[in-house]
């Protein structure tokens, strides 16, 4: 709310501010884009928001980096994946130099070439883990003007997302 001359009025809507873009496939409309890295069976390792226009391929070295110490069998915590799937718009040389520098198999899928990588055969899986954030409708309309609040609720999300699957 916003005061004025004849007393409060409401402001714009929420649908803008911190991490917005102008979103291409939209009539460039203000929106967001999450970037997520999940497990083979589907829990969220972890999760950013950007602007709608920014690329893909600019997220996923960052991405890599931002997935926590994972505690698994005895001896180091494993902080890295050995292999990276991705669809065609990670395909960039500097995502694959930087992957290999953190001893990362990339398996990326090529621009411009037929639909016969076989990757998709694991891409649902993250699909289905965008389809469990956005049962939460507080992350499928973003309704804050403040990244870090909507960033909040994705990481709440994620571990809703963690906890069901440990419940089993």
């Amino acid at each position: 709310m916003v005061t004025s001359r004849y007393g409060w009025q409401f402001s714009a809507g929420g649908f803008w501010g911190q991490q917005t873009g102008p979103n291409p496939t939209d009539r460039a409309k203000l929106g967001s884009k999450r970037h997520l890295i999940c497990d083979g069976r589907g829990v969220p390792l972890a999760i950013q928001l950007t602007g709608a226009n920014r690329n893909d391929s600019q997220q996923a070295v960052g991405l890599v980096d931002a997935i926590p110490h994972l505690q698994g069998e005895r001896g180091r915590p494993r902080h890295r994946p050995d292999c990276v799937l991705g669809d065609r718009g990670y395909d960039a040389e500097a995502i694959r130099q930087g992957l290999r520098a953190r001893r990362i198999v990339p398996w990326l899928a090529k621009r411009n070439t037929e639909h016969d990588s076989g990757l998709g055969r694991w891409r649902w899986v993250v699909e289905r883990t965008f389809a469990r954030l956005n049962q939460f409708r507080r992350l499928r309309v973003r309704y804050e003007k403040r990244a870090d609040i909507h960033e909040a609720f994705l990481a709440l999300g994620c571990i809703l997302i963690c906890w069901r699957f440990l419940d089993g």
